[in-house]
């Protein structure tokens, strides 16, 4: 009974450090034509304050996908445990 019990405790330890959550969010919308660029910059930290050469600002990731003429902003948050969290900034445009 005792081998069954530590069993299903180190199952679900298991199952718990593979959990995550994702949620994307809408920020902002222009008035200019969405285009058919895609840009993004990423951030990730530990323990939800340790960023190291993180950089996911909007302005990143417009250029990272070639836009002068942003349309939307969306920002995804990820987080594992709140161990490891990522910040994704997502630019369409032109």
């Amino acid at each position: 009974m005792l081998k069954k019990v530590k069993t299903l405790a180190l199952g679900l330890v298991a199952a718990a450090m593979m959990t995550s959550c994702a949620i994307t969010l809408p920020v902002n919308a222009t008035s200019n034509p969405i285009g058919n660029k895609v840009g993004n910059a990423k951030a990730t930290g530990f323990l939800g304050i340790l960023f190291f050469d993180a950089d996911a600002s909007i302005r990143s990731a417009a250029k990272n996908g070639g836009i002068t003429r942003v349309s939307t902003v969306d920002i995804k948050h990820t987080s594992i445990l709140g161990l490891i969290v990522t910040y994704e900034t997502i630019v369409t445009g032109e």
